[in-house]
């Protein structure tokens, strides 16, 4: 490479929103660390990405468990020298079931990935981007529009994606004078495969069953290019993408 590539690393890479802003990324002359828990998703990912994949890098990780995110980071520096962005994108949710039926394990697995694996993530961004050179870099969050409302049945990922939103404002004012932007993307019905029951239909909060729009996942995937792609004096704060009909403002 003739010029240094920006460097960036995608959780949760190896499907959906995170593949495919990994080969958004990957695209626009970005290196990418793809992690996620199954490798072979990773390197399926990466083997859409043309001359792309050159620079390209997938890490087995459990976002949940410090010692695999230090690795993650301490791999990426390896390959790459810096890490530039981070899109903390991994997450699951729990079944949807009643609030009252859901076990202690089903709510603290969706707790592991969705928020404590975002913090640990954005923990070891701040330990690389204050010390490289040029200094600082930017952290782009995965809120989703639970992040706002719930959907019936959802505490475990909408409390979470509330967290997300608290954990967006503490990183963007603690990473100031680091010169850390961290902004936060809010995403409704992306047509990926987690989002194909959106179109056989899904409980609403008026106890019906209804099929709601999507849009194509390509979408997000230009938004965070976008938000990655801003110098690190400009920052944005929350951006939301939706598919312009699901039933999100007012009654739908």
């Amino acid at each position: 490479m003739a010029e240094q590539s920006k460097v960036a690393i995608v959780t949760g890479a190896g499907t959906g929103i995170g593949a495919a802003a990994s080969l958004a990324l990957a695209a626009e002359g970005y290196a990418v660390t793809l992690a996620g828990r199954r490798a072979q998703l990773l390197e399926e990912t990466i083997a859409q990405a043309g001359d792309g994949a050159s620079r390209m890098l997938a890490v087995s990780t459990d976002v949940g468990k410090p010692e695999s995110v230090a690795a993650l980071f301490a791999a990426t520096v390896e390959k790459f020298g810096r890490v530039d962005v981070l899109f903390n994108n991994a997450g699951i949710s729990a079944p949807p079931i009643p609030l009252e039926d859901l076990t202690y394990e089903q709510w603290q697995a969706v707790v592991d990935v969705n928020i404590t694996g975002a913090f640990l993530c954005t923990q070891e961004a701040f330990r690389v981007m204050k010390d490289q050179d040029p200094r600082g870099g930017r952290i782009i969050n995965n809120g989703s529009i639970s992040a706002y409302v719930p959907r019936p049945n959802s505490a475990p990922y909408t409390a979470t994606k509330h967290a997300m939103t608290g954990l967006t404002r503490s990183t963007s004012l603690d990473g100031r004078k680091y010169d850390i932007a961290c902004g936060q993307i809010d995403i409704g019905n992306a047509d990926t495969d987690m989002a194909a029951i959106f179109k056989v239909g899904v409980p609403q909060p008026y106890g019906e069953i209804a099929i709601e729009p999507t849009m194509d996942v390509d979408n997000v995937a230009r938004a965070v290019v976008y938000m990655a792609s801003l110098p690190l004096d400009a920052n944005v704060q929350f951006m939301t993408v939706m598919a312009t009909k699901m039933p999100f403002i007012g009654r739908g």
